[in-house]
C-alpha cells in the first residue's frame, strides 16, 4: 500500500521539477547571450524508472508482481533543434549580416508541455488521495 503513495510522490516531484524546467524556458525566451556565449538552449527533463534498491529487493524477493517504483529524472537535456535566426542589424548579438540567434524555444509548445505537466500532476495528486482514502477505509473495518 505505501508504494502507491510513494509513486505517486515521486510523479508529483518529477512534474513539479518539468515545471520549473518549462518556467525557465519560457523566462529565457529572449535570451541572447548566455555564459557558454551563444543563445540560450531549450532544456528538457529526461525521465526513467526508479529501479528497486538492493535492500528492497532482498526483503521482497518472495513477492513477484509489483505495480512499479515510480519515476525519477535522469538529468535536463539540451535540445539541439537549431536556433531561430532574426534578422535585426542593430541587436547587439547580429552577426555580420544582421541576423541575432534566438533561442529554440517556442512559447506555444511550452505552455503546451505546462498545461500536460499540471495535469499529469493533479492525476498523481487524486491517485494519492485515493490510495489514502483506502487506507482509511481499511483501518475503519477493524472498528466494529
Amino acid at each position: 500500500m505505501f508504494g502507491s503513495f510513494n509513486i505517486s510522490a515521486s510523479g508529483m516531484t518529477a512534474q513539479r521539477l518539468r515545471m520549473d524546467v518549462i518556467a525557465g524556458n519560457i523566462a529565457n525566451v529572449n535570451t541572447t547571450r548566455t555564459e557558454d556565449g551563444g543563445p540560450y538552449r531549450r532544456k528538457i527533463p529526461v525521465f526513467r524508472e526508479k529501479t528497486q534498491s538492493p535492500f528492497k529487493i532482498l526483503l521482497h524477493k518472495e513477492m513477484t508482481m509489483e505495480a512499479g517504483n515510480g519515476v525519477g529524472v535522469v538529468r535536463i537535456a539540451e535540445d539541439q533543434s537549431p536556433f531561430k535566426m532574426i534578422y535585426n542589424p542593430s541587436h547587439p548579438d547580429a552577426n555580420q549580416d544582421g541576423y541575432v540567434a534566438m533561442p529554440n524555444v517556442d512559447i506555444t509548445t511550452e505552455m503546451v508541455d505546462m498545461i500536460d505537466a499540471s495535469r499529469a500532476y493533479e492525476a498523481n495528486v487524486t491517485a494519492l488521495n485515493s490510495s489514502k482514502n483506502m487506507a482509511l477505509k481499511a483501518l475503519e473495518i477493524g472498528k466494529g
